[in-house]
């Protein structure tokens, strides 16, 4: 009689699991940490480990892809001039649009031939980002590593953050792009201080580097994608998403832009 009042019984975890498949719904890749921040910030106080528990229960854990391949470095040695390293992995900042960061990322995509062969072709991505909030203020995309696409996203990002009060600084590896005259010229001209990574030191960009593992992990690896349009259009989705709806547990589990909207609407 005791088992069988309690197969009777209701769910008492379905009201949760309904709201945690509401979620889902936008947020396809939140597990349970993040899950119980985005909870929080809906006014639903629960314990994390019972988020964990219910996650384990109906199998909503998410699934990790690997690709092994090799890292995309734009370090050709010194082919221009290098700057110190002013950032020195003082990353945080309580300034808007006071330190930028930038790096380029390559993405693979498959096409096929009109006698159905199928090559493997690149995509090259170069966003810059405000430290302050880790939203993405500007990127290019391109099929081959591009100046042209670098010093639009630069400008755009100069434009930008026109507004800071304080000198600006736009950090970089030592990739041949960020060494180049007009690049160096451009910060110059708009009176931002120039700022490299060491050598070989990818820790000294982790900021970026954490942005290129996240979104490949959730939008890149585990899928197929079989143009340049397609994975274009993934991309340019995929920025918007992070930029407005992704919650960072730095940021307290609040997008970039609600943070932004927030702080200085404080």
């Amino acid at each position: 009689m005791y088992w069988q009042k309690r197969f009777n019984d209701e769910d008492p975890d379905a009201e949760l699991l309904q709201k945690i498949q509401k979620i889902r719904e936008t947020h396809k890749d939140y597990g349970y940490r993040r899950m119980h921040g985005e909870l929080r910030k809906q006014g639903l106080i629960v314990n994390r480990k019972r988020i964990h528990r219910i996650f384990k229960k109906y199998g909503l854990q998410i699934t990790s892809y690997t690709r092994k391949s090799r890292r995309f470095s734009t370090y050709k040695g010194v082919v221009g001039r290098i700057a110190p390293n002013r950032v020195n992995r003082r990353f945080r900042t309580c300034i808007p649009h006071q330190k930028i960061t930038t790096d380029t990322s390559e993405f693979k995509y498959y096409e096929a031939d009109d006698k159905g062969r199928i090559s493997i072709r690149k995509l090259y991505l170069d966003p810059f980002m405000d430290m302050w909030n880790l939203e993405i203020l500007s990127y290019g995309i391109s099929k081959k590593p591009s100046a042209n696409s670098i010093m639009a996203a630069l400008n755009e990002a100069i434009e930008a953050t026109n507004d800071c009060k304080y000198r600006r600084t736009f950090h970089s590896d030592r990739g041949w792009a960020y060494q180049m005259a007009v690049y160096r010229y451009e910060l110059k001209k708009n009176r931002i201080f120039q700022s490299m990574s060491r050598k070989g030191n990818c820790y000294d960009n982790s900021p970026m580097e954490n942005f290129f593992g996240i979104m490949k992990q959730e939008m890149y690896y585990g899928h197929v994608y079989n143009s340049f349009e397609e994975l274009k259009d993934a991309i340019d989705k995929y920025i918007c998403y992070y930029n407005e709806k992704r919650g960072k547990a730095s940021l307290g589990y609040r997008s970039p832009i609600e943070y932004r909207n927030e702080m200085l609407s404080a």
